[in-house]
């Protein structure tokens, strides 16, 4: 069982700072009762108690509170610190010391936590243990053997929380859950079950998997004695083997042997067979050559010798002759193949003309038409009576040509004609137009004039009503009227344009004359044009006449 044996306290809350006012709190077996007034530092040891055992500042302070206050001290860092001895579970000892550091700068006071240090006695050696290398906290814990629960709410408890078991019942469970590790419990026995569950399905799996391995192993015992009863049934057939093979070996020397005699027999035999039919061939051919002599030779064997040498010289002769007739027999072949090809060629282009003469005829026949239509259009005689030979095409080619070229000359003398007219008439109608604006401008003028004359008539009007009383004055004025009625109607019968209008009818009437004229020239054109095609399509034919005769 652990066990708390002192602690030190220096710069925590009223405990001074300097070394001197450091201070050492002894705790007895079995109990330790803390008496003092208020103030004085009771609950500031137990918070000092909570603090190096669990690292949790008191509740309300996040620990600028907890140091001693720099002010009160006048100066602007302090340093805190908290040393405990005691005992861990296995009664060895073990200290722990926690420092901090409250700063004051300004009107504000920052606070850290510098670096705590637990140190173990092991083999007669201290050794030490940062909080940069290790969790303090958990290694506390661990040396007490309570957790830290139990050190908050149970045995470290602050008197602003000892009133916990009368809060409501969700935050006392909270507690109690906390210092009983239910929630470890409940997760410990969720990981249970899961485990069980697990388990379970591994054993159902390998529950299955033995069923089938047994009906496997079934299986593979029924196959190893079907396989025993099929070795012993192999070796009995086995000897039963070498048994008739034994017994075979004789007969089949045996057999062999017989195999070459009947081949030797049937050898003899095939030879009997061959004589046999050479002897009745020979016979046959002694026969017959006997029935076709006429006559037997009775002189010596050397006149036979030399008149069967005379009858092979004489087949050999017939077999040259022979093969010479039969080489021009094949070269005549050979010709006849090639006035075959020859021949075949000729029907072709014999085709290939008689297209081209139908052609021909039907080029001439259109060529006779369109002359016969062309010689009725232009009233020429002599061409009524198709077809047309080659002098009555030349004729007729030469006349239209003439006369071609005559319409051409009368046509561009026309042309002439007709460009020196409309010269003359447009300058005719040019000289015409300048009259036309001058009298325009002359008419303009007389009727300012007019205008000019007839406002002169208001104003003497005007001053003959407001001068009626002076007669003289009345005279003078009627004299000017009747004079500026006088100039008014000369300028009115000077601007008639009656004499123009007329002028200018006269020249749309030579203008439409012209336009007639044109027009029936450009039908003389036509006409030409149509001759020209005409002259054209015949020199074309006269062509497509000049190949055939070549190619004739």
């Amino acid at each position: 069982m652990s066990k708390i044996e002192k602690m030190s306290i220096l710069g925590v809350r009223s405990f001074g700072v300097e070394d001197k006012d450091k201070q050492v709190i002894a705790f007895f077996s079995p109990l330790t009762v803390l008496v003092g007034p208020n103030g004085a530092g009771k609950t500031t040891i137990i918070e000092c108690l909570k603090y190096v055992t669990s690292g949790d500042f008191p509740p309300g302070s996040k620990g600028n509170t907890f140091v001693h206050d720099p002010k009160d001290a006048h100066e602007t860092d302090v340093r805190a610190q908290i040393r405990l001895q005691f005992k861990d579970v296995n009664g060895e000892p073990v200290a722990v010391q926690r420092s901090m550091l409250s700063t004051q700068k300004g009107k504000k006071a920052e606070f850290k936590t510098l670096e705590g240090v637990i140190t173990r006695i092991k083999h007669g050696e201290k050794v030490s243990l940062s909080s940069k290398c290790a969790e303090i906290d958990r290694e506390m814990i661990s040396a007490l053997g309570v957790s830290k629960a139990v050190l908050n709410h149970v045995i470290f408890c602050h008197q602003e929380e000892s009133n916990w078991p009368l809060s409501e019942g969700k935050a006392l469970k909270q507690k109690f859950d906390e210092i009983f590790s239910a929630t470890r419990y409940i997760k410990v026995l969720e990981t249970l079950r899961q485990l069980r569950l697990k388990q379970s399905n591994t054993v159902k799996a390998c529950q299955m998997e033995l069923k089938y391995l047994k009906q496997n192993k079934e299986k593979a015992q029924e196959i190893k004695d079907l396989l025993s009863t099929k070795e012993a049934q192999l070796a009995a057939s086995k000897e039963s083997v070498q048994r008739i093979e034994s017994q075979i070996d004789p007969l089949e020397n045996r057999l062999n042997d017989i195999d070459d005699n009947l081949g030797k027999v049937m050898k003899l035999d095939n030879d009997i067979k061959t004589l046999d039919s050479r002897k009745k061939q020979m016979e046959d051919d002694n026969r017959e050559l006997e029935e076709k002599m006429e006559q037997v030779f009775q002189g010596k064997d050397e006149q036979l010798q030399e008149m069967y040498q005379n009858h092979q010289r004489t087949v050999r002769e017939k077999e040259r002759r022979l093969t010479e007739c039969q080489r021009d027999l094949e070269r005549a072949g050979r010709e006849c193949q090639r006035m075959n090809r020859l021949k075949s060629d000729l029907l072709i282009e014999q085709g290939r003309l008689q297209m081209e003469a139908d052609r021909q005829a039907s080029h001439v026949k259109n060529r006779d038409a369109q002359v016969k239509s062309l010689a009725s259009y232009l009233e020429m005689e002599g061409y009524d009576r198709a077809p047309f030979n080659e002098r009555q095409l030349q004729s007729f080619h030469r006349q239209v040509k003439e006369r071609q070229d005559n319409q051409i000359e009368a046509l561009n003398k026309v042309m002439v004609d007709l460009q020196e007219k409309e010269t003359q008439k447009q300058q005719s109608v040019d000289d015409i137009r300048d009259k036309k604006t001058g009298l325009e401008r002359t008419i303009e003028l007389k009727r300012d004039i007019q205008a000019k004359k007839q406002q002169e008539l208001k104003n003497i009007k005007s001053d003959l009503q407001r001068l009626e009383g002076s007669s003289t004055r009345l005279q003078e004025l009627e004299t000017e009227l009747t004079k500026a009625e006088r100039d008014l109607n000369n300028a009115v019968q000077s601007s008639t344009v009656d004499s123009l209008k007329a002028e200018v009818q006269e020249l749309q009437r030579e203008k439409a004359e012209l336009d007639q004229a044109q027009r029936r020239l450009d039908q003389e054109m036509e006409t030409l044009n149509m001759h020209t095609t005409a002259r054209t399509q015949m020199d074309m034919l006269r062509k497509d006449k000049s190949q055939t005769s070549f190619i004739e």
